[in-house]
């Protein structure tokens, strides 16, 4: 089990992280979410002993990370997947970890295969691409066989293949009852593999949830229509209902939120617009994560 209480991180006069208190419990994989700049890398590195905190404190089955004799064995981390040397082999490297927790060679082998690279075990890790230096720094995690696993953005660089291997893996080690925390920035994956989100913003905590009931929460059901008049059909709408939005959804089709289909239905037939499409959808966890963090965020681009 990992718990953060009361994690804060000062830079001078800067906050990055603020009074973070969360648990990642046992058999469960628990995605760690907010937009760029929220302190997601900074509290992960708290968590890991690679940062000390201003106040508060973060422990691995009630101690911190780095007080356990054997850390690789409690927790394996993946934070910089290009943080080897290069001039090592993919061998190499995994057995020079190995070495300082006093594992066998066979792990080695063990966790090559897990991750699909003992075809490249003996290859010099300067030439791999993004894709193979992810997988190394995921065996690399693994190496010490741990109870819980943290994992910063596991599916970067990855192919379709990979990312469904990392999700399938992932879910298989909670299944087993380890912890798993994992950030990531693409909401369609977390929606396939997270069972509970903790999401901040400005380093504050803004849920601690389950996917379900993050979603159900935002109430961000939304409808999409398409007619050949689209132009028409987003006047009689916005009249009808000033607070609904009304954004493009591909030719000829609108996305429209905050009013249901038979109300989009009576605004069409007030003004004669026929309707080839009238379709209910319900909230992605890309919406509600959207929706929850939209006052959080720091970088944001101005519309086209």
């Amino acid at each position: 089990m990992i718990r953060a209480h009361a994690l804060t991180k000062t830079y001078g006069t800067r906050t990055v992280v603020q009074d973070l208190t969360f648990t990642v419990r046992p058999g469960t994989v628990t995605g760690f979410l907010g937009p760029n700049g929220a302190g997601k890398s900074t509290t992960l590195r708290m968590l890991l002993g690679l940062d000390a905190p201003t106040r508060g404190h973060a422990t691995v089955d009630g101690r911190p990370y780095a007080s356990h004799p054997a850390p690789l064995t409690r927790v394996g981390a993946l934070l910089e997947a290009r943080a080897v040397h290069p001039g090592r082999t993919a061998r190499g490297h995994l057995r020079s970890l190995a070495l300082t927790h006093g594992l066998p060679r066979r792990r080695v082998a063990e966790v090559l295969e897990v991750t699909g690279l003992t075809g490249v075990a003996d290859r010099r890790v300067k030439g791999f691409s993004l894709g193979m230096g992810q997988r190394l720094g995921i065996a690399s995690a693994l190496l010490g066989d741990p109870a819980a696993l943290v994992l910063d953005e596991p599916v970067n660089g990855l192919d379709p293949e990979g990312v469904l291997w990392i999700r399938t893996l992932l879910r298989s080690l909670a299944a087993e009852g380890r912890t798993v925390l994992v950030s990531s920035h693409l909401m369609s994956e977390m929606a396939l593999t997270a069972d509970r989100l903790i999401v901040i913003g400005r380093g504050r905590l803004l849920a601690d949830t389950t996917v379900d009931d993050l979603v159900r929460r935002s109430g961000g059901r939304t409808v999409r229509v398409v007619t050949p008049r689209s132009a028409d059909l987003r006047r009689a709408v916005l009249s009808a209902h000033p607070h609904a939005e009304v954004t493009a959804d591909g030719p000829d089709a609108l996305e429209v939120r905050g009013v249901d289909a038979a109300d989009i239905g009576r605004a069409a037939a007030g003004e004669a617009v026929p309707l080839y499409e009238l379709t209910p959808r319900d909230p992605s966890l890309e919406q509600a994560f959207m929706d929850l963090t939209r006052d959080t965020v720091e970088y944001q681009g101005a519309a086209a």
